[in-house]
C-alpha cells in the first residue's frame, strides 16, 4: 500500500520505509491534502474496486493511515 500511495501521488522524494504504518497520511504526517485524497480514492476504485466518499467521517477514518487504508481495502475490495 505504501508503494501504491507513492506511485499514485508521484511522491518522488519518499520511500516506503519513510512512511510509518500508523503515521497520519494527512496534516502533520505525510502531509497529503484533499486533492491527494481524491486522486488516491480514484486509484483505489480502479485498482481494488473500492469506493469511499471523502466527505463522510467514515471515509476520513479509512484514509487516516496506511493500516486503516489496508484494512478498508481488505474488507471492501475485490
Amino acid at each position: 500500500m505504501k508503494q501504491f500511495i507513492i506511485d499514485t501521488l508521484g511522491l518522488e522524494d519518499i520511500t516506503p520505509e519513510a512512511i510509518g504504518d500508523d503515521d497520519p497520511l494527512f496534516a502533520s504526517g505525510l502531509g497529503l491534502d484533499s486533492i491527494d485524497a481524491l486522486e488516491l480514492g480514484i486509484a483505489l476504485k480502479k485498482s481494488f474496486n473500492v469506493q469511499a466518499s471523502g466527505e463522510s467521517p467514515a471515509a476520513r477514518e479509512h484514509f487516516r493511515s496506511v493500516n486503516t487504508l489496508v484494512a478498508f481495502v481488505a474488507e471492501h475490495g475485490s
